[in-house]
């Protein structure tokens, strides 16, 4: 079989996770990446920090280990851990191969400037200026578009992996493409695959505010779970403790780097309050930072706190934090010599689809990587800059182990049926759906939970659920059908994860159950009568 007649890859996402899959695999075999909003606009572009490299002379994998471990609360698989550290030299040094510009300096490894962040013991992460993750977006993107065996398809959505069952025959479930939505043309295409890649990225959109781009809405995990995967860990979800307080800027992230540096977080009578919190103060994993601020703002009243990085100079600030500094000054706010307001929000989700090490989830010709995946990295929770590592580590794997495989010709898979439906009467339902899911999740889900809360939440979220499901089976679909319907999904996952965890850990945090077990072990969901495929372990 030709190149030209192989079924290609397909790969649902175009952040740092799929663009990595994309070009270790597009000189084997043909791939395709889909967009659902421009190539640019993925949450990878938004990442400031920067990216674990075990580079420096101070440094060894079994620190980075330890301190993802320390992060993590108990609840990292350590072989996962050791793997993507040991790998970590090898992702930078392709992205520097690749000509990502990071910062640099003349006496540190590789030529590069090592910055540090909370949780990590040394200075390890590489970074380009505040604007990591961009630059490493551009980079590959460009790669990407110049490659003749990737073709990009913009604002196209995936509606439902395309499995055995709906092929109506018994024989063993695997994946053999999907349908996806031509979002510009309204119509759903039936695309065979031999192989589907979920890079889709996290669920910050299921919280009112979040630091996530409007592409975060659980799509991959939300089609996983309806496909027949085991998702685990869902009711571990960061929530930055900084992001930009501005009616202007709701998803403005003040990266964790500048806290590296040494900015404080004060109350506003200009007291430092982190060291009440944590021996740490502001270098404290960012569970327990953002815990700190919520604690903080209930109670003195308060809609916000500041970080204050003044003392650090003018010229440091504009040198390191470039994008920080001018995106504030346009909102009024000169960083060099104000503090800035700050106030928690939904960053990353560190559970997902469960996958083994190659990214391959429960179901045959389904694979997972990044933000999308549970390997059981981050624990209960995400050490920062690690996810950027493990979109590289792990989406190079991916390509391998897809690249290995034999692919045998697809059988013909049955075109898309809205033969029942119709185009809706009006949006208000969809848009008042969203609006209180995400409400619900911010209030009764959010930060500090309670189990009378969890339930409030599960109950209303299945009513949703009724609601989002009935309009799905009678109107022709739409991106923000979707996406809701993917996000109700997503809110229930995390609430039952959430109802099942019967102590404080790590980014879940009860006042029912404040105290951490001596012992404790990862949530693992199993969709009902899912006919699971061997060979993809649970991690831990």
């Amino acid at each position: 079989m030709t190149m030209e007649t192989q079924a290609p890859v397909v790969i649902i996402g175009a952040g740092l996770a799929g663009l990595t899959v994309a070009l270790h695999l597009a000189d084997r075999q043909p791939v395709v990446v889909l967009a659902k909003r421009g190539l640019e606009e993925a949450a990878t572009a938004w990442a400031q920090g920067g990216i674990v490299g075990v580079l420096g002379s101070d440094d060894s994998v079994e620190s980075h280990v330890r301190d993802t471990q320390d992060a993590g609360a108990g609840l990292v698989d350590e072989r996962t851990a050791r793997f993507i550290a040991e790998h970590s030299a090898e992702a930078i040094e392709w992205l520097v191969a690749q000509g990502v510009p990071f910062s640099p300096d003349p006496s540190g490894p590789l030529g590069l400037h090592l910055t540090r962040e909370g949780g990590h013991a040394v200075r390890r992460i590489a970074h380009a200026a505040d604007a990591t993750g961009k630059a490493i977006h551009d980079v590959l993107l460009a790669e990407v578009r110049r490659h003749p065996n990737i073709r990009l398809r913009e604002r196209w959505m995936a509606v439902d992996l395309i499995t055995s069952r709906h092929l109506r025959r018994e024989e063993p479930p695997r994946c053999y493409g999907v349908y996806a939505l031509d979002i510009e043309h309204g119509r759903v295409e039936t695309l065979p695959a031999a192989a589907v890649v979920l890079a889709t990225g996290g669920l910050g959109k299921v919280y009112r505010y979040t630091s996530n781009p409007d592409t975060a809405t659980g799509d991959g995990i939300a089609m996983a779970w309806r496909a027949g995967c085991r998702v685990g860990n869902m009711e571990f979800i960061q929530f930055h403790p900084t992001c930009l307080y501005h009616p202007q800027e709701r998803s403005f992230l003040i990266t964790e780097a500048l806290r590296g540096e040494g900015a404080h977080l004060k109350l506003p009578d200009g007291r430092r309050f982190m060291t009440d919190h944590d021996p740490r103060g502001e270098l404290a994993p960012r569970d327990i930072v953002a815990r700190a601020i919520d604690f903080e703002m209930k109670k003195h009243g308060l809609d916000h706190v500041w970080l204050d990085a003044t003392h650090l100079g003018a010229e440091f600030l504009k040198e390191h934090f470039p994008t920080i500094y001018a995106r504030c000054l346009r909102l009024g706010i000169d960083i060099t010599r104000q503090p800035i307001p700050v106030v928690p929000a939904a960053h990353y989700a560190c559970g997902g689809v469960v996958t083994d090490l190659d990214g391959r989830t429960d179901l045959p010709g389904l694979y997972a990587v990044g933000e999308t995946s549970y390997t059981g990295l981050h624990g209960a929770n995400r050490l920062a800059s690690n996810s950027l590592l493990e979109c590289v580590v792990l989406g190079r794997t991916v390509a391998a182990h897809i690249g290995a495989q034999d692919h045998e010709p697809l059988p013909v898979l049955p075109a898309w049926d809205e033969s029942q439906v119709e185009d809706a009467d009006e949006q208000v339902v969809i848009a008042h759906n969203w609006d209180e899911l995400r409400l619900l999740m911010w209030n009764y889900v959010g930060i500090v939970r309670t189990t009378r809360r969890l339930e409030r939440a599960l109950h209303r979220i299945r009513l949703l659920r009724s609601e989002i499901d009935d309009y799905y089976a009678n109107f022709r679909v739409t991106r923000d059908l979707l996406e809701l319907r993917n996000l109700v999904d997503c809110a229930e996952l995390i609430v039952r994860s959430a109802l099942l965890r019967h102590e404080s850990r790590g980014l879940h945090y009860s006042r029912d159950y404040p105290r951490t077990l001596p012992a404790s072990f990862p949530t693992i969901l199993v969709p009902p009568a899912a006919r699971r495929a061997n060979g993809a372990p649970v991690p831990g």
